[in-house]
């Protein structure tokens, strides 16, 4: 198959540099810094942190201090306006968009070097798994993504999606493969996108389907479902299926439309049998599911089965709007090979974090079982990027550690890709409370991952109604939206639901406190947390706008 000859020699050289990189990480990683740092010795930050005279490691470390994206926030806001040679030579041809800590999105520069290098670790992540599962390509393939371009900024340099921008360039001989068009991805209610994947992926017998976040699969399934009658007929008339309010979309999407009766009377049979469409059933073919399985959408995953069967699952890897991180190899685990050929990394223990001078490790210096959080130097421009993350080493491969993402740290929590910061939650907890004129005692988020919801528990000095409950909890989910982009991205294709009010009895923040003081915190220790990744409450729920 043309594909997978496409994809064994694309994949085999650069499965063989990594590799061959695993047996000496140290020197391998010493190799890329250098080849960072030497052409962006003459950008504005590489002369303002000395990069032609970094010799070593420690060199580094001393010259450039670790800062998150609010330290680099003044660079990248020089770019946006147009400025060049400010983080590298290279300009920028776009930026990806995610959500920031102060309500502000992180545009997140993207090089021809940078995209080069991703792009070329996907291909190396799908010629492994073609080891594994030599038939994982001889059916039509659904991948998801989101647009290539979203907006512009205002120098007209656009921002969008790295995969979407892959997608939307695939060579034509290898489009074929692919279910879905791309300009699917662009429509922008998230409904008729969604009736629209399952309109192109259901009439085509797909081998392979991939996306990162599982919720998408299971939302997929439960659309295919919900309007069977409509897809049925659709594949069957060679017909949209839809009216869409993107009328040039409509047209575009016409061309790779034609009737499939038979195919339609298979769907038929299977729906009169089932009372539904789902991937199982109506995929005999499907080989491999590509997503995340690890962190929070870990319970998701264990979803799938459900819905798409028993059929293995290989990690998308760790991969963030920063960078691609690690390369899975094996199916049905999160950890992958570290990327010791795209970004520099190093490491700071997770018990040493709140230190006021961390250790720093290397990847050659890291041990089984152990946590850190982890900082990137990528191509692209970041140096030194405290991405606040937490991984674990799950083991080795050759020399070079074995990493799967744990969790978000510091004051961040993340259910399906929110990336929530607690100053989200501040900022709309201030508007509810000048809203609604609150006299708000304290209050804690905890993010409800079987559900995919926040729990929002609450105590006041003062009673509420209960009809306004519902009130506060819009103006908080909608507040939420305003501040972050990723959660608004979640709530309208409904991977993320409403969050779910708690008004405690009075007294229940001195109880939680006394309990911490139970348990050996000391009191002058002892901090408020607004923003949890595992709680239970103590005392009593006086009133609450949960429905389940």
């Amino acid at each position: 198959m043309i594909l997978s000859t496409f994809v064994r020699l694309q994949g085999w050289r650069l499965a063989k540099q990594l590799d061959i990189a695993t047996l000496n990480p140290e020197a391998a990683q010493m190799s890329l810094l250098y080849s960072i740092l030497a052409p962006n010795a003459e950008t504005i930050f590489g002369k303002e942190h000395k990069f032609s005279h970094i010799k070593t490691a420690c060199d580094y470390y001393k010259s450039v201090p670790i800062r998150d994206y609010e330290g680099f926030r003044p660079y990248v806001n020089r770019i946006l306006a147009g400025e060049k040679a400010i983080l590298t030579s290279e300009s920028p041809f776009m930026f990806t968009l995610t959500s920031g800590t102060t309500g502000k999105p992180k545009y997140i520069p993207v090089t021809e070097i940078s995209e080069k290098l991703g792009s070329g670790l996907m291909r190396q992540w799908l010629y492994r798994i073609l080891i594994n599962h030599p038939k994982f390509l001889s059916r039509a393939i659904v991948g998801l993504v989101s647009p290539a371009i979203e907006g512009y900024t205002e120098s007209k340099i656009p921002y969008g999606s790295i995969s979407g921008r892959i997608y939307q360039r695939i060579p034509h001989i290898i489009k074929r493969s692919y279910a879905v068009p791309y300009s699917v991805f662009e429509l922008k209610d998230y409904d008729e996108r969604y009736f629209a994947i399952a309109r192109f992926a259901y009439g085509r017998q797909v081998s392979f389907i991939s996306t990162p976040n599982p919720t998408t699969l299971l939302r997929l399934a439960e659309v295919a479902t919900t309007h069977k009658e409509d897809i049925i007929r659709a594949i069957h008339d060679g017909t949209l299926g839809i009216k869409l309010q993107q009328k040039e979309i409509t047209l575009t999407l016409q061309r790779f439309i034609k009737p499939q009766p038979q195919r339609a009377k298979q769907l038929e049979r299977i729906a009169d049998n089932t009372n539904a469409l789902l991937p199982k059933d109506c995929w005999q073919h499907l080989q491999l599911i590509g997503c995340w399985t690890g962190g929070s959408v870990g319970i998701q995953v264990q979803k799938l089965a459900t819905y798409y069967g028993a059929v293995p699952i290989r990690d998308l890897g760790y991969l963030a709007s920063e960078a691609r991180i690690t390369i899975p190899y094996q199916d049905n685990i999160p950890s992958g090979i570290l990327a010791l050929t795209i970004n520099y990394y190093e490491f700071i223990p997770e018990e040493e974090l709140d230190s006021d001078n961390p250790p720093i490790l290397l990847s050659h210096e890291l041990e089984l079982g152990k946590r850190y959080s982890i900082l990137l130097t990528t191509t692209a421009g970041l140096y030194r990027y405290q991405i606040h993350d937490i991984v674990e080493v799950t083991g080795f491969y050759n020399q070079s550690p074995l990493i799967a993402f744990i969790r978000k740290s510091q004051d961040m929590t993340n259910i399906t890709g929110e990336k929530m910061h607690v100053n989200h939650i501040l900022t709309a907890m201030e508007t509810v409370r000048q809203q609604f004129n609150l006299a708000i005692v304290t209050y804690r988020f905890t993010p409800d991952i079987e559900n995919q919801r926040y729990k929002i528990y609450l105590e006041l000095a003062q009673s509420v109604e209960e009809n306004q409950l519902k009130q506060i909890v819009l103006v908080i989910d909608s507040h939420l939206c305003s501040v972050n982009c990723e959660y608004e991205q979640k709530r309208q294709s409904k991977r993320l639901h409403l969050p779910c009010l708690y008004i405690m009895s009075a007294g229940w923040a001195e109880q939680e406190m006394r309990q911490e003081m139970m348990n050996g915190k000391r009191n002058v220790q002892y901090k408020w947390k607004v923003l949890c990744h595992e709680f239970e409450p103590l005392g009593y729920v006086t009133a609450s706008t949960n429905s389940k």
